[in-house]
């Protein structure tokens, strides 16, 4: 990936409208190396956010980007850009927001009295290892912030551009507990480039996997999402496994595609241009709310244990290199919105 070009003195300027009232934006910028692509700069308030709920194994996430360029028609974070009063189909994938002063902020606010130094997760809403971290470099600064303060961290990604932040990671890993996951649900290459466009290639997160071990931290995979008819036969998944131990991973979780509203018009549309024969049996499965029906998740539990034992993976493990127990919940902070939550 070449990023000459990708400098300062060769962006366009152009604020989209109905941005210019978001609180912190600097300016909206393009460049000729990101073609389509409008990054909207601003200031933010905050970096760390609650997590609302309490079913995560952690209390806080930290998103340095909303939008994401991996363009992942099925992306259950879409719904977030309607905040920004943007669509949550091309926009999503298009104008991307960059919270450019993301790592100070953080330091300011891990440097509270009040911190308490619970679990902070990367990677739960945006991808913070997109492209556009090549350009902005935002994920050093938060490394290291956390890391310096005592927090433990864990980032789940789809990006390889996470190889150049190894060291960070490693030297971090001995200050704090470290966990890294990283996101591979399908081997077929046609399917990816249709599905997920903007995403690294299976081979290239198949060897981040191998680069991750061989640093010496953990290294999880979340399959997510498992699509029905399209990934789930058995053979699909046993060769998936497969080459997932054969990489290294520490562990692997499966999970089915969820659809929330919003997301589903989105999806639905790419599985009636892509797929058509599978639309009426999406539809039915999909009749009674975001998830699978029971009886599909059911089976495919079923289908996928004796897997998962296989190939050793019998236990359903965490990105995390320990499992902390989990905090306390607090609630005297808050994000700006908890939109950029998980849930």
């Amino acid at each position: 990936m070449r990023w000459a070009g990708q400098q300062i003195d060769v962006e366009t300027p152009g604020t989209l409208p109905g941005l210019g009232s978001i609180a912190g934006l600097v300016r909206s910028v393009t460049t000729p190396e990101f073609r389509g692509i409008t990054f909207h700069e601003v200031l933010a308030r905050s970096a760390l956010n609650s997590v609302p709920g309490t079913m995560l194994p952690f209390n806080w996430t930290i998103n340095p980007y909303r939008g994401c360029t991996h363009a992942c028609r099925y992306c259950f974070a879409r719904p977030t850009h309607e905040y920004l009063e943007l669509d949550q189909g091309e926009d999503f994938d298009q104008q991307i927001v960059v919270k450019t002063n993301v790592a100070d902020v953080l330091r300011r606010e891990l440097a509270r009295p009040s911190w308490t130094h619970e679990p902070v997760a990367l990677g739960t809403n945006t991808d913070p290892y997109q492209r556009a971290e090549g350009r902005y470099r935002l994920m050093p600064g938060i490394i290291e912030a956390l890391a310096g303060s005592g927090t433990p961290l864990s980032v789940l990604t789809k990006g390889t551009l996470l190889r150049r932040d190894l060291d960070l990671l490693t030297a971090a890993a001995e200050q704090v507990h470290v966990g890294v996951a990283i996101s591979l649900a399908l081997l077929d290459e046609e399917l990816r480039k249709t599905l997920e466009p903007g995403v690294p290639s299976v081979r290239g997160r198949l060897d981040l996997i191998r680069a991750v071990r061989d640093a010496g931290l953990p290294c999880g995979v979340m399959v997510a999402p498992v699509l029905p008819w399209l990934t789930d036969s058995s053979e699909q998944l046993d060769q998936l496994f497969a080459e997932l131990s054969a990489a290294g991973a520490t562990g692997v979780t499966p999970l089915v595609l969820h659809l929330r509203p919003g997301v589903k018009e989105w999806f639905m549309d790419w599985l009636a241009r892509e797929h058509p024969e599978l639309v009426a049996r999406y539809e039915s499965l999909y009749g009674h709310g975001t998830n699978a029906s029971p009886s599909y998740r059911n089976a495919f539990e079923s289908k996928v244990r004796p897997l998962l034992n296989k190939h050793g993976f019998g236990r359903t493990s965490s990105h995390r290199s320990h499992e902390p127990s989990r905090p306390p919940r607090r609630t005297t902070k808050r994000s700006d919105t908890q939109q950029e939550a998980l849930f």
